[in-house]
């Protein structure tokens, strides 16, 4: 029965891409409960290359921007610019085989990102999923996943942090891989922070 507001703006990031924001607040208090941030950038859907925007479009989408550059991270606080190692195999847990169901695919009959996170999260041990809930998830998007492709989830531990950045805090961080199946070629990678419940 929550109430939330949410708040999203773009803006331009280099002549290949755009960026948007989240910031959600409880209606109620207006206490911050969420933020998100994320780079677009434009393919050309023959060639498959990324492709500068083009001047027309680009004129069109700035009206809708902000004037200042505003963001939904302060840089200094925002760990996904940090760079996401790659998680070699072996990993410490994994699930083989995932497949695309057609309510996972987009206009395109790409997978839409909300089928990654799920993908991801499903190599994850149970007892951290029972006892720590998901406080921060990174994604880095490598290539495209279609209708027949099938997936394969790894996961490691990278290591444990709190606020102050100690080793006891009760707090874990994993790296993920989604690669496909059948030739390991990589789709995503992924950090995720848990806290304990």
């Amino acid at each position: 029965s929550d109430v939330v507001e949410i708040e999203t703006w773009c803006q331009t990031e280099g002549r290949i891409g755009t960026r948007r924001d989240w910031i959600i607040k409880d209606f109620a208090s207006s206490e911050v409960i969420g933020r998100a941030t994320s780079k677009w950038v434009m393919m050309n859907q023959n060639t498959r290359r990324l492709q500068k925007v083009s001047d027309e479009v680009r004129d069109e989408l700035l009206q809708y921007c902000p004037k200042e550059l505003r963001l939904s991270f302060p840089e200094e606080n925002n760990t996904s610019l940090k760079k996401i190692t790659k998680l070699e195999d072996p990993a410490l847990f994994s699930k083989h085989g995932l497949a695309p169901r057609r309510a996972d695919l987009d206009m395109n009959q790409h997978v839409n990102n909300v089928t990654y996170i799920g993908w991801l999260l499903e190599s994850m041990p149970q007892e951290t999923i029972n006892s720590h809930e998901l406080q921060t998830i990174t994604l880095d998007y490598r290539r495209e996943c279609q209708q027949h492709d099938k997936v394969d989830s790894l996961t490691s531990p990278e290591t444990v942090f709190d606020s102050r950045g100690s080793k006891d805090g009760g707090g874990l961080q994993f790296l993920h891989l989604l690669r496909l199946s059948d030739d390991g070629s990589e789709i995503n990678r992924g950090r995720t922070e848990w806290r304990r419940k």
